[in-house]
This record gives structure tokens, C-alpha cells and sequence, in this order.
């Protein structure tokens, strides 16, 4: 999509709350507005300590007259032991359950907007990388498989950024600050990513 007068949300979270990608994606495609509802340390997942900016509870109170929306979440639901629940189901409190109410109420609020949906980023800090299971049993991947199955399941456009962003084990110290989140250069490559993805859709 072109950007041009279109006004761009974005939710997730201290990676979209950082406000790294989004300046250099609105300069790109000429967006008119970019509303930023990133909060940080808060998954996906409703419930707990981290509810009241859970991105699905975010989502609910978004204005309802984005032309796009992307949704960039997961990697504090893994790190926070959420579970990822069934793959129909509808409970807040799993993290497909959560991402598919968000999808629904956002589109039955705003059926012509553009909304995406983009997977966690690799990482590896305080232990949790892409391979150490958390308290369910999952893996990170597994959160990004979701992602990619929602989309596939409601026709969203997916940015699969854990399998095509380069950041792994082996370049998380040159695109980040910690090993999860990204500096000037890690936002830089999100945005590249990003703006022919948007522009395609």
C-alpha cells in the first residue's frame, strides 16, 4: 500500500514502543500519521501483571480509522511462559487465543484496514533464545509458527521476520543492544524489511 494521507498504527512491544522502524518506514511510503501503541515488557497474552498493556487489551482501544495496522508481538510471551493455547481457541489467556481476538475485533471494528501480522525476531538474552523451552514447553518458533498459521487462517499478509530478518545468534550483537533489542542498525533492518513488504500490500 502506498502511505500517502494513510495513517499507520502500530502495537507491540518495547521493540514498536522503541519507535526505531516506524520514522524510516513513514519517510519511505510517505504515511501521514504514525500512532504508536507499543508498551513494553507486555505480551500478546492478557492476564497477570503485564495485562493492562497486553497488545490485545492495546488493540481495544486503538482509533478506528487506521488505513494499517501491524501487529509485531510474541517474544515477551514466550519469555513470560505464556501458553500458546489451542489453535481454534478464543481464551485471552493463551497466546493464540489472544492474537485471534485481537485479529477479529480489530477487523469487525475497521474491516478496510490493512492489517499484518509480523513475527517475533529472533533473540537471545537472559537465556532465552531460540532454542531453550520455556515453562510450557514452547520454543520461540513456535510462537512465530502461530503467527504465520493466524495469517494464513484469516488471509493477513505476514512478515516473518524470525525466519527472513538475518538476525540470529551469529548477528544479534551487531543489530542489537542486548541480544533482543534492536539498535539504530537492527531498526534500520526491520524497516527495510518492512517497507516493500507494506508497499506490496
Amino acid at each position: 500500500m502506498k502511505g500517502q494521507g494513510k495513517r499507520w498504527g502500530t502495537l507491540g512491544d518495547s521493540i514498536t514502543a522503541a519507535n526505531g522502524y516506524q520514522p524510516i518506514v513513514r519517510a519511505a511510503l510517505g504515511f501521514s500519521e504514525v500512532l504508536n501503541y507499543g508498551r513494553g515488557g507486555c505480551p500478546m497474552t492478557a492476564g497477570g501483571a503485564t495485562d493492562e498493556g497486553a497488545t490485545v487489551n492495546m488493540a481495544a482501544g486503538i482509533d478506528a480509522g487506521l488505513d494499517c495496522v501491524t501487529v509485531f508481538a510474541g517474544t515477551n510471551d514466550y519469555r513470560l511462559d505464556k501458553p500458546l493455547g489451542s489453535r481454534d481457541g478464543y481464551d485471552p489467556l493463551t497466546f493464540v487465543g489472544a492474537y485471534r481476538t485481537l485479529i477479529e475485533s480489530l477487523l469487525a471494528a475497521n474491516p478496510g484496514c490493512r492489517l499484518s501480522l509480523w513475527t517475533p525476531l529472533q533473540r537471545d538474552k537472559d537465556g532465552y533464545d531460540i532454542v531453550r523451552p520455556n515453562a510450557p514447553g514452547h520454543r520461540l518458533g513456535d510462537y512465530a509458527e502461530a503467527v504465520s498459521a493466524l495469517g494464513r487462517e484469516y488471509a493477513l499478509p505476514v512478515l516473518d521476520l524470525y525466519a527472513e530478518s538475518g538476525l540470529n545468534r551469529l548477528t544479534l550483537p551487531l543489530f542489537t543492544d542486548d541480544g533482543l533489542h534492536p539498535n539504530e542498525r537492527g531498526h534500520a533492518r526491520i524497516a527495510a524489511i518492512a517497507i516493500p513488504f507494506l508497499e506490496r500490500i
